[in-house]
């Protein structure tokens, strides 16, 4: 964490997390260490397929596999055509990872654009008003007023640039606080 930010995560660094993170990284290991060679295009494709098609079920979408499938492939399919862009829209969002640096304020905002494009009013933009999530009549989150967002966002990039800690973590970090923070006035999870 810079020196100037006060951000700090709120997160307790802890043995029985960090023996965890160990864990995990040790089974990553030993399925690293029995792979020939790196993971094939084959099973890239597919879990680039897969975890587009799912993180987009979670908000309502309702394309298949196989027509996630074949948008990826460059075909036409039948469906909602907020559906399709979505999907679209995720795919390019995928392809530009390679050249973002993920503490980039522009970068993320970029992200937001291409996940959101011709979706809302304003992709790429950082929120201007309230936001609040509802589970039917009861308030679950409350986000930060929109004032604080830009304030808020730069801390917790400043954060990700400096820290120290496992990159597991770093990633759960970041997905947590920018749910919280609740940057973008849609798709902040799956940003």
């Amino acid at each position: 964490m810079p020196p100037d930010s006060p951000y700090a995560p709120p997160l307790t660094l802890t043995p029985a997390l960090l023996n965890r993170v160990a864990a995990i990284a040790e089974a990553l290991g030993r399925w690293s260490a029995r792979q020939d060679a790196l993971p094939s295009p084959r099973l890239r494709r597919e879990n680039r397929i897969h975890t587009i098609q799912a993180s987009l079920a979670i908000e309502q979408n309702s394309l298949s596999i196989e027509q996630v499938t074949a948008l990826f492939d460059g075909q036409r399919v039948l469906g909602p055509a907020r559906d399709i862009q979505e999907v679209r829209n995720a795919i390019s969002a995928y392809d530009a990872l390679p050249r973002f640096d993920p503490s980039n304020p522009q970068h993320l905002l970029e992200a937001h654009g291409l996940l959101q494009a011709g979706l809302i009013e304003a992709p790429g933009r950082l929120r201007s008003g309230g936001v609040a999530i509802y589970r039917g009549d009861q308030l679950v989150h409350m986000a930060p007023p929109a004032a604080r967002v830009p304030g808020l966002v730069a801390d917790l990039l400043a954060w990700l640039a400096a820290s120290t800690w496992h990159p597991l973590l770093v990633s759960c970090m970041a997905h947590y606080e920018l749910v919280f923070i609740h940057p973008f006035a849609d798709s902040n999870g799956r940003l």
